[in-house]
């Protein structure tokens, strides 16, 4: 049997352990290059972990290439806050929009 084609391309972060100053100092930069990726409808939703909060995130996107180049220059990896990252293909099979 052959995989789903992916639909969505996940992001995952893995914060490094004292990620808290990092956080702060890139957080408004981090906010406002997702701001920018959602206006430009490449980024569907993103947000931390919870349970326990320790820094790691999750981010859904349109596309590979969206992923790649959001991560590429978010300063939350610049900046050496995120120790390790991924982008996996994602087959959504229960969708969000009416008549889904």
């Amino acid at each position: 049997m052959q995989p789903p084609a992916p639909t969505r391309w996940v992001s995952t972060y893995r914060a490094v352990p004292d990620f808290l100053p990092l956080a702060r100092e890139h957080g408004p930069a981090h906010a406002a290059r997702l701001r920018d990726f959602r206006a430009r409808g490449l980024v569907l939703m993103a947000g931390p972990m919870t349970d326990p909060f320790d820094g790691d995130a999750m981010a859904v996107f349109v596309s590979r290439e969206a992923a790649e180049e959001f991560i590429a220059g978010d300063p939350f990896v610049t900046s050496g806050a995120v120790a390790e990252w991924s982008v996996r293909g994602w087959a959504e099979a229960l969708g969000t929009s009416p008549g889904e």
